[in-house]
């Protein structure tokens, strides 16, 4: 059965180039995921408050040397992509920005970060997904990204409105955390926001 409406975009939109560098221009740069980032994730993954908002535990520096060949595999997938946020001058982590959950025939993905605790309080969150953000929609084409968070995660709700991430919603205990289910906000962003 034919569709009716042509993809937003066709496969091959993202793997058919390598995944980019990204400069923020203040200081920060979303790049691909290197082996040699592996210690500082495991670093930021034995975080308590990584721990609260994240399902995900860093047992050892080989399980994240793990995730980090899948991360970078990704970006051939056109299912999710991965950026090392680093330090422009340094190149040091200060977190991960990702679209994932990506539906090229949609134009839709979702986009997820972290920041390592040394970069709290400063922006990194904020730049990092604003970057990516004109990146995906004015550069690739997607027609709308969304950006959950549990709703008792107050920093990610500021990240969010900063970055011009509208609030639709609450989907009601439907984000399941270490310490039970959770209420999440829909942010979302559409292509000329």
């Amino acid at each position: 059965m034919p569709f009716l409406t042509d993809p937003v975009l066709p496969a091959g939109s993202l793997a058919t180039s390598p995944q980019p560098v990204i400069a923020t221009g203040d200081g920060l740069v979303l790049r691909p995921w290197r082996d040699t980032d592996a210690p500082a994730v495991h670093a930021a993954f034995q975080d308590p408050l990584m721990h609260r908002w994240h399902v995900r535990a860093a047992d050892s520096i080989e399980e994240v040397t793990g995730w980090i060949e899948e991360w970078v595999t990704a970006w051939a997938e056109e299912k999710a992509v991965q950026w090392a946020v680093v330090d422009e001058d340094t190149d040091g982590l200060r977190g991960r920005v990702a679209l994932r959950g990506i539906e090229l025939g949609d134009g839709v993905a979702e986009v997820a970060y972290w920041t390592t605790p040394a970069a709290r309080g400063r922006g990194v969150a904020a730049r990092a997904t604003a970057t990516l953000s004109r990146w995906a929609l004015d550069d690739i084409g997607f027609h709308r990204l969304e950006l959950l968070h549990a709703t008792a995660n107050e920093a990610s709700c500021r990240v969010a409105a900063r970055t011009g991430f509208v609030l639709e919603g609450t989907k009601r205990s439907s984000g399941l955390h270490q310490d039970g289910w959770h209420d999440m906000h829909l942010h979302a962003r559409v292509r000329g926001d």
